[in-house]
């Protein structure tokens, strides 16, 4: 694999379900332990979990792709009405491929396939580098957070289509 390799993406379906929730647990294990957030980590959620949201109509899956490697994947939820955000939750990308722009050209792609505007997702707060992210990629603070425990608290971001910016 060579970073000068495309970002793509590709579309997961429920046989994937398997395949997207083990990397899901890798990508996420190291946060799970800093925080121990076993309530909401997806980290912690079962294979039954993303198989139910693969099913759902409105979620759509992509594993995150560099040549022919998956290296993370992005789900989105898009209910396809006028005026209603629409929701990243989660994106990962695998530890060993984290810090290379990845997950930045993945949310782009995904903005081009499900429209520039109207937004949201939540990341941890005492995460920076998942802040800056988000915010350099036109992402804004809604000002509602939400504390998970004494370690943890999430920060809401929403991006509308007159906010977009191509950095």
């Amino acid at each position: 694999m060579k970073l000068s390799d495309e970002v793509t993406l590709l579309r997961a379906n429920i046989d994937n379900a398997k395949e997207l929730h083990a990397m899901q647990v890798k990508a996420f294990k190291e946060l799970l332990e800093k925080y121990q957030d076993f309530d909401t980590s997806p980290a912690n959620e079962n294979v039954e979990k993303v198989e139910a949201r693969l099913k759902q109509d409105f979620t759509f899956y992509y594993f995150i792709c560099i040549g022919q490697q998956k290296v993370g994947a992005i789900r989105i939820v898009d209910k396809k009405e006028n005026e209603k955000n629409k929701r990243i939750s989660p994106i990962f990308i695998l530890p060993e491929f984290q810090e290379k722009g990845i997950a930045q050209k993945a949310i782009r792609l995904c903005e081009e396939i499900h429209g520039n505007g109207n937004w949201e997702l939540d990341t941890i707060l005492q995460e920076p580098k998942n802040c800056h992210l988000y915010e350099k990629m036109g992402y804004r603070q809604t000002g509602k957070t939400k504390v998970i425990n004494e370690r943890l608290t999430l920060i809401f971001y929403e991006k509308k289509e007159a906010e977009i910016a191509w950095n």
